[in-house]
């Protein structure tokens, strides 16, 4: 478990940075169109991909933590070890739910690949994104895998 651990904490590392860089990027857009008249062509194109890319490199950690949004109103009022087994159950259903996402995609990033979509105005391949959205999609769905079939270990805090 420990390295699902450090895995998904570089995804959230590298997708604070990607926020972090779009953010300063904006602001220098902003600042150069309000002051000089001069601004950075196809910055909403890049703050779109990178948004998406970050989302996507978040999700491993979310699960990690378990800080997914859980609707308990219905079980409540069950034991202990029920509602164990059902977040555990709850855990399953994510994981195959990020591998059938890891797959499609997979195939959507080969089939921008194949078929050269980029960005209308910087020309930015979107098959990139895709690329990036792979790897913590599978790291989403392993860990997820991981907590269903193993419990969540006291490294991660439930969240209620």
């Amino acid at each position: 478990m420990k390295i699902l651990q450090i895995l998904a904490r570089l995804c959230a590392i590298l997708a604070g940075l990607m926020l972090t860089a779009i953010t300063l990027m904006t602001c220098f857009s902003l600042i150069g169109r309000n002051t000089t008249g001069v601004t950075l062509v196809g910055d909403f194109e890049l703050t779109g991909v990178a948004a998406g890319a970050a989302i996507a490199l978040f999700m491993p950690y979310c699960q990690l933590q378990r800080g997914n949004i859980i609707v308990d109103f219905f079980t409540s009022r069950l034991s202990d070890s029920a509602n164990a087994r059902l977040d555990r159950f709850g855990a399953l259903l994510l994981a195959v739910l990020f591998a059938i996402l890891a797959w499609r995609t997979s195939l959507g990033g080969l089939n921008s690949y194949t078929t050269h979509s980029e960005t209308q105005i910087l020309g930015f391949p979107e098959w990139i994104t895709y690329a990036a959205m792979v790897p913590p999609f599978i790291l989403t769905s392993v860990i997820g895998m991981y907590q269903g079939l193993l419990g969540f270990g006291s490294g991660m805090k439930a969240h209620t």
